[in-house]
């Protein structure tokens, strides 16, 4: 009997160490375990950051390119250069287009390959301010201009595209050799008188077009802007206006049956003046002499001038 209960405490004593052993096994596994997912998840973690900064480093160039992407399909085929509005070399570069607004001013002028200066644009034209611009005592941002090429004849004038009293600037992108008569008297006055008449103007563009690719004295020009929300358009070539009603016969004084030459008569009325004065009233616009097609400025010795309003005295109207 004895012997049989020593038998069995060393049965119970070999189960209870086996059963130890197996505990203390599984509690290592386990914490091998734990070890290799914590060092599992920093792995992770490490990996995320990486991925995480070569994403960034990516990501810097693209906007960039983005970016630069943007500034070319705002001028598709144009380089956007820089350019100081008193440059007063007449050179200009090819296939480019530059700011050629004074201040804050938005207006944009591009060339051709052949550096001619062939449209002008912006959205909006705001006068000259001269209580708040530097401005010379002549009323202009800079005393002179650029010398483009064509000026230096006696004929042409160092003639703006946007004038300086429309917010333009004088550099070669915005001068082109103008006839004198034209720029002074002619189309091109009457056009900015009519803008800074009006304050201003908006979706302006000027089309300007050359007889050859050798020269850079337009042939043409063709203006289009709104005013107080009419559409206006227009077009003249580049010669003296003077010289163009000469040669169509449109310069020479007509008979009056009248001894006052600023008397209208019946006859007046019923002959070569009822062509012109559409409405009738005695009194020719400036409007109606041009829709006649006579160019502007008309001068006192004119035939239609007695019959036009000059309201400043100078003996000449449309200018």
């Amino acid at each position: 009997m004895k012997k049989k209960m020593n038998y069995l405490i060393i049965f119970l004593t070999t189960i209870f160490i086996v059963g130890c052993t197996n505990v203390e096994d599984t509690s290592k596994t386990d914490v091998k375990t734990d070890v290799q997912d914590v060092k599992t998840v920093e792995t992770t973690k490490v990996e995320q950051t990486e991925n995480d900064e070569a994403v960034t480093s990516v990501d810097e160039p693209v906007v960039e390119e983005a970016t630069t992407k943007q500034k070319d399909e705002l001028f598709p085929g144009y380089k956007l250069i820089e350019v100081d509005g008193g440059n007063l070399s007449g050179h200009r570069e090819p296939n480019v287009v530059v700011d050629i607004g004074y201040g804050d001013r938005k207006y944009f002028a591009f060339t051709n390959e052949h550096g001619q200066v062939i449209r002008v644009i912006a959205d909006k034209i705001t006068l000259q301010d001269d209580r708040t611009e530097p401005v010379t005592s002549s009323g202009r941002y800079y005393s002179d201009e650029a010398k483009v090429a064509g000026v230096e004849r006696a004929d042409l004038d160092e003639g703006h595209i946007i004038a300086d009293s429309l917010g333009g600037v004088s550099n070669a992108y915005n001068i082109t050799p103008q006839e004198s008569t034209l720029n002074r008297h002619g189309d091109q006055a009457y056009m900015e008188d009519a803008i800074r008449k009006a304050g201003g103007a908006t979706n302006f563009e000027a089309i300007i077009t050359y007889p050859n690719t050798e020269t850079q004295i337009p042939s043409s020009y063709k203006y289009t802007y709104t005013l107080r929300g009419n559409v206006i358009v227009d077009t003249f070539d580049n010669v003296n206006p003077d010289k163009v009603n000469e040669s169509l016969g449109l310069t020479g004084s007509k008979p009056s049956t009248s001894t006052n030459s600023n008397t209208n008569t019946s006859s007046n009325k019923s002959g070569d003046l009822s062509s012109v004065d559409t409405n009738g009233n005695g009194q020719v616009t400036i409007k109606e002499a041009k829709d006649a097609g006579y160019k502007m400025p008309l001068t006192k010795e004119h035939w239609l001038y007695q019959y036009m309003d000059d309201r400043d005295g100078d003996g000449v109207v449309g200018e």
